[in-house]
Order: structure tokens, then C-alpha cells, then sequence
């Protein structure tokens, strides 16, 4: 390895630009076309009410396992690999979802296939990940989530922008497409140190990937 060299981040996204004319109809309804899947995204990422009984219910949370896996590497230096694969793919999931809402692909969001929409996390292996950071990981990417408010806050101006375009030209203008899926991937670095807790290494403050 050369000197200077800094490897890639153990998390990365890719969405393929799509080369050909865009469907004007469906990316005109797209804030109404998102609702069905938006839904299934939300009673899988949301809490939850279970009946045990007549008497007895249970709420639990759904969506990214986060204080399980944290004390799970804090008390046994261990991260289940079936708890990864559900964090992993309900990642790509939601993922997928905010991608079509925000018009960055035209295929309706699978429940279950990658589409365009690619990501990739490393399993990574417990013993090698320091057992007190899951507790503070989530606080030390504060920095990450004002920067990240500013970058949604444009993200969303320029999906509003190409949704005109598209609407006229039938074309996602590639600039706009670049910086959104930017915005993509800063997050999805932020959410594998703070959340899906797969590094320790902390996310870099940059735009590119």
C-alpha cells in the first residue's frame, strides 16, 4: 500500500444513472406513487403492537437494531450475523424507497432486490471492534447530523428542480443527480459507524465518495 493512501470507507452506495428518456407520468404522481411501499416501510421500521393474550400486549420496536447490538458488543464481543442481514437489507430497503421518492430511479422499490440501488457494508468482525464505542457513537456523529439537516435541506431543492426537468426534458440534469446521491452516501457512512455499528472508523466530512 502506498504511502498516504486512505482506503475506502467501509460503507458504500451506488445508484446508476439512468441513461434513457424518463417516464414523465409516474415521476409527475411519484409523491403519490411512493405511498404503498412507503407504508410497508413504515410498519417494518416502526413499532409495533403484539397480542399475547387477552390481557397482556406488547409494543416493541422495529427497524435497525441498534442498543441490542450495541450490548451485545459491549457484554460479549459478539454481532449476531442474522441481526446484521436484517440491518443491512432494511437499509437497503428504505434506501431503494428514498431513492424512487426522490426520482433518482424510475423502478418501483423492491422489498427484496438490489435494482440499481447498491449497497455495500463489510461484516465486520466483533473482536476487532472497540466494545465501548456502540454506547457513545451515536453522540460523537451529532457534528454529522447538522451538516446532514443543511445537505437535506438543499437534497430537496434540487429533487424539486429536477422534477421540472424531468417533467420538460425527460432528463434527471446529472449534476443535481450527483449531489443527491452524495447526500446518500454521507448518510449511509454516518448510519454504519452511528447506528448499524459495522466500524469504528468515523465517517469523513465529504461530499464525494
Amino acid at each position: 500500500m502506498s504511502e498516504g493512501f486512505i482506503p475506502e470507507f467501509p460503507a458504500l452506495l451506488e445508484i446508476d444513472y439512468p441513461e434513457y428518456e424518463r417516464d414523465r407520468l409516474t415521476t409527475f404522481l411519484r409523491p403519490f406513487a411512493v405511498i404503498p411501499i412507503a407504508i410497508i416501510l413504515t410498519l417494518l421500521s416502526g413499532p409495533a403492537v403484539h397480542a399475547g393474550s387477552e390481557e397482556n400486549f406488547a409494543v416493541v420496536a422495529g427497524g435497525i437494531l441498534v442498543l441490542p447490538t450495541a450490548l451485545m458488543l459491549l457484554f460479549r464481543r459478539k454481532y449476531p450475523r442474522w441481526w446484521f442481514d436484517w440491518n443491512l437489507e432494511l437499509t437497503r430497503f428504505s434506501t431503494r424507497v428514498s431513492a424512487y421518492l426522490c426520482l433518482l430511479r424510475d423502478e418501483y422499490p423492491s422489498t427484496d432486490e438490489e435494482q440499481a440501488v447498491l449497497i455495500t457494508v463489510p461484516y465486520p468482525d466483533a473482536t476487532e471492534l472497540n466494545r465501548w464505542l456502540p454506547l457513545v457513537k451515536w453522540f460523537l456523529a451529532i457534528p454529522h447530523y447538522i451538516v446532514l439537516a443543511f445537505l437535506a435541506i438543499a437534497a430537496v431543492c434540487c429533487v424539486i428542480v429536477a422534477w421540472f426537468a424531468i417533467l420538460l426534458t425527460g432528463r434527471y440534469p446529472r449534476a443535481l443527480f450527483e449531489f443527491v446521491v452524495n447526500v446518500f452516501r454521507w448518510w449511509l457512512r454516518v448510519a454504519a459507524y452511528a447506528f448499524l455499528l459495522t466500524t469504528d472508523r468515523y465517517p469523513p466530512f465529504r461530499l464525494s465518495d
